[in-house]
């Protein structure tokens, strides 16, 4: 990584620090054994992925209209945006992580080319999923710190990787939807 320019600020630490915890956090909790998540009782877990999925779209919405802001010049709006994107992001992974650790595992029930396509689109998301934490940390700290050449770098990978996760998201909870 090349040195920050004067009076800018070394988020690198941060960065690896966040993305770390979160997939420590992640991975735990997929091989967390059942007999170690707490019991919850008279609660209906299945209504937290449906959240996942509404705060997926709406990180797909804010993301959009984040990238029309910025094409419009509209910096300020594109800053609030992709904030915006960033609090629904932090949402899911809240409901993502509450759910994870205290409901067991959905198995996909699908049969046939179906289950293929879905096990793609799910594979591919957890892998994107995992690389867009640090990249899309980046991008908003090089923004917020005004490196307007290396937020431009960095945005253009983390803008469609966001996006193809934010809906992927979607489309796995549609997929996988019946069998909760």
């Amino acid at each position: 990584m090349r040195a920050t320019s004067r009076g800018s600020r070394n988020y690198t630490p941060a960065v690896a620090g966040i993305s770390a915890i979160i997939v420590v956090v992640v991975a735990v909790l997929y091989f967390l054994p059942s007999r170690l998540r707490p019991e919850i009782g008279g609660f209906d877990l299945t209504v937290l992925p449906l959240l996942n999925a509404v705060f997926n779209s709406l990180t797909t919405v804010f993301l959009l209209a984040g990238y029309a802001a910025i094409r419009r010049k509209r910096r300020d709006t594109h800053r609030r945006f992709i904030l915006a994107a960033f609090a629904t992001t932090a949402l899911f992974l809240l409901t993502y992580i509450v759910y994870h650790s205290l409901a067991p595992s959905t198995p996909y029930g699908g049969e046939g080319v179906l289950r293929t396509v879905y096990y793609f689109i799910l594979i591919t998301h957890v892998v994107l999923a995992a690389i867009i934490v640090p990249v899309a940390l980046f991008a908003l700290f090089t923004g917020l710190n005004l490196e307007v050449v290396r937020h431009r770098r960095i945005a253009r990978w983390a803008m469609p990787l966001w996006l193809y996760v934010s809906i992927t998201g979607v489309l796995v909870y549609v997929l996988i939807s019946p069998y909760y």
